[in-house]
């Protein structure tokens, strides 16, 4: 079993900062890449920022320049730096590990069971 746990949720008024962290933990036999989804009410779930092993990361045109992703590959962590925050940006943000377990050793996606951030202007 993989588990991911997300910590640093909360509610913040608009420019402010936040910070998410996120730590897989259990049977991991392979961490290929890590990051950030979030659903807003009544929206499909979206991408926010994804970072690879190797560490490229990828950002949704939304949050480019705004937010900042990082990881910890030996502690499979991984990390969201959320600056100058809107109101749009109010979701349940969910860690994402794309990898394997020992148990299964084919890729899938892994899921924490998401961190509220509200936003209020």
């Amino acid at each position: 079993q993989v588990q991911l746990v997300e910590s640093g949720g909360g509610l913040v008024q608009a420019g402010g900062s936040l910070r998410l962290s996120c730590a897989a933990s259990g049977s991991i036999y392979r961490n290929n890449a890590m990051g950030w989804y979030r659903q807003a009410p009544g929206k499909q779930r979206e991408l926010v920022a994804r970072i690879t092993s190797g560490g490229t990361p990828t950002y949704a045109d939304s949050v480019k320049g705004r937010f900042t992703i990082s990881g910890d590959n030996a502690k499979n962590m991984v990390f969201l730096q959320m600056n100058t925050l809107k109101p749009e940006d109010t979701a349940v943000y969910y860690c994402n590990m794309y990898g394997s377990s020992s148990r299964y050793l084919f890729d899938s996606n892994y899921w924490g069971r998401g961190t509220p951030v509200t936003v209020s202007s």
